[in-house]
């Protein structure tokens, strides 16, 4: 198995942003001297009650100025709301800064809110994001100037100054549950994953298809498959379930949309729970209904809590279950205190690590 530290950057009572960042420098150092193979982070915007990142070009360029060996990104870029050769540019510089350390993610992107204020459409971002890859392997391709047609990309004879160091681009991942995206990540060598509010019972016949897929495409490696939930761990499961449990619960409030007037804590639960219904997924909205129940998190494994042989059981459980081999831990949530979190980070790092490392679930 593989691990990676992943972060929302999520705003901490009492911090400013420039803190919450010298915050998560000391969480990636921590990671990279006790090998996490990754480190990521998201993109959002627009949310000051939610996530500090709205850039994780920065993200991965001040992580990597501070780890020696850690491999760092985005999961991932919002890609439709860039100029497609910008972006191109800016992941080419990215990873000459890392040394060719850089994993790129991909998104369409979650939610409306991130698009209004672009004055952009969240209905049409799913194609410019598959069309991208294609960008990317013309812009990074030996005949320079390139030009590039495509049904939403449209460039003539531009010459990208600095190549990637990873020839042909840095390795792709893209978080989807929807079965056109998957295979088409099978048929383009890109890891894919889920996140917890994936029911793991319903993601795992649709990531054994896409290794099959991944398989018929004739790939000489195996793909990472991640799976992406909050993890706490303590020198006894009753020490870690008091320090991390209730926080555990509350973690995920920036998920819910903005209280409109009147609206209560459960009003708002219930809207955002109601639009996995839209998308047909009966399973991820009971989830969202009940991920600020702390006993429902702890009886269907939801998060990751407890001694190092307690989370070691649990995520081996999980990941043969759920047919993912990377695990990607979410350490600072809620107000959980410094010294807490890097112990969780350390005993993670130190005891759970070595248990898996050499375990294949598929």
């Amino acid at each position: 198995m593989k691990f990676a530290h992943f972060s929302h950057i999520w705003s901490k009572p009492g911090m400013t942003p420039h803190q919450r960042y010298e915050q998560l420098w000391r969480e990636l150092t921590l990671c990279d001297d006790l090998d996490f193979d990754y480190g990521f982070c998201v993109e959002h915007h627009c949310r000051p009650d939610e996530s500090w990142m709205s850039s994780p070009s920065l993200y991965a360029v001040g992580a990597g100025a501070r780890t020696r060996r850690i491999r760092l990104g985005p999961m991932g870029y919002v890609v439709p709301l860039y100029h497609p050769l910008r972006l191109a540019e800016e992941i080419a510089i990215v990873d000459q800064m890392l040394g060719g350390r850089m994993e790129c993610g991909l998104v369409p992107g979650i939610t409306p809110d991130y698009f209004r204020p672009f004055g952009l459409g969240y209905e049409f971002r799913k194609s410019p994001t598959l069309e991208f890859v294609s960008y990317m392997r013309a812009a990074y391709g030996e005949k320079q100037p390139f030009s590039f047609h495509g049904d939403n990309h449209h460039t003539d004879s531009a010459q990208i100054s600095v190549q990637p160091v990873q020839r042909p681009h840095p390795p792709l991942w893209m978080m989807s549950r929807d079965p056109a995206t998957l295979e088409f990540c099978a048929q383009n060598r890109i890891n894919s994953g889920y996140f917890l509010v994936y029911p793991r019972a319903e993601a795992a016949p649709k990531y054994r298809t896409f290794l099959q897929q991944w398989n018929a495409a004739g790939w000489p490696a195996k793909p990472d498959l991640a799976y992406c939930t909050l993890v706490y761990v303590d020198e006894s499961d009753d020490k870690a379930l008091e320090t991390a449990l209730l926080r555990a619960s509350r973690a995920y409030e920036g998920f819910l949309p903005p209280a409109a007037p009147g609206d209560t804590f459960a009003d708002r639960v219930e809207r955002h729970a109601s639009t996995f219904i839209k998308r047909g997924e009966s399973g991820a909205s009971v989830m969202m209904a009940n991920i600020f129940n702390p006993d429902y998190l702890l009886k269907n494994d939801l998060v990751f809590i407890g001694s190092p042989k307690t989370v070691a059981e649990k995520l081996h459980k999980a990941a043969s279950e759920g047919v993912f081999n990377t695990f990607m831990g979410e350490f600072n949530f809620a107000d959980l205190p410094e010294d807490d979190l890097m112990r969780s980070i350390r005993l993670f790092g130190e005891k759970v690590i070595p248990e898996l490392r050499a375990f294949e679930p598929y």
